[in-house]
């Protein structure tokens, strides 16, 4: 099978206090929400780490240039434009198809449950289906993977809500695509979210 390149995209903020996981701020506090964040990113960096893709971090807006050296390594930096979610990973996924790829995912940095086995199982479930989906807990999806861009799974959605999910699978079954599902994971944006992460069993 000829190999068709692959891209990993990640959507992700500079560890700034005050500047990320407001939504989880609220309940624990800014200090505790960016040590938080932090330990996400880490997370994100290693399960990211084995996959032979290109990859690119798509940051929310610039930080030091020597921190995103050393925390990117091995990453291409773009800045995300203006617009909604729907807009910046449509302008994140054109980027990428634009250099060539073939197979593309797209993921944030809130997923603790989220493994190297995932983005792999996407990357080659990209061989034979145009989608792949991450679903999560919450609504929404953790993870995108497509094989062309599909302009109709980004417009139009209440990003954020617990429709996104739902809304995109059905866009993609009106334009007849194949979609792959990944297992069900939590993201965590809220205190009750970091409570399943470290308590699961609770």
């Amino acid at each position: 099978m000829s190999s068709v390149p692959g891209h990993l995209l990640v959507f992700a903020r500079y560890p700034e206090l005050g500047k990320v996981k407001t939504r989880l701020a609220a309940d624990i506090g800014p200090a505790a929400a960016l040590a938080v964040y932090r330990e996400l990113l880490t997370h994100t960096r290693a399960v990211a780490a084995p996959l032979p893709v290109t990859k690119t971090v798509w940051l929310a807006a610039p930080g030091p240039a020597a921190d995103l050296t050393e925390s990117w390594t091995g990453y291409e930096r773009q800045l995300q434009p203006p617009g909604d979610l729907g807009a910046r990973m449509h302008a994140a996924f054109a980027h990428a198809f634009a250099q060539g790829a073939g197979r593309v995912l797209i993921i944030g940095t809130d997923c603790p449950g989220l493994t190297t086995a995932h983005l792999q199982t996407a990357l080659d479930a990209l061989r034979t289906h145009d989608v792949v989906l991450g679903p999560a807990a919450d609504g929404g999806y953790y993870l995108l993977g497509l094989t062309k861009l599909y302009p109709e799974l980004f417009a139009n959605k209440p990003w954020s809500s617990a429709t996104v999910r739902a809304e995109t699978l059905r866009d993609a079954a009106g334009l007849g695509l194949r979609v792959h599902l990944l297992p069900e994971l939590h993201d965590v944006d809220t205190a009750a979210d970091l409570a399943h992460w470290k308590n699961p069993l609770a």
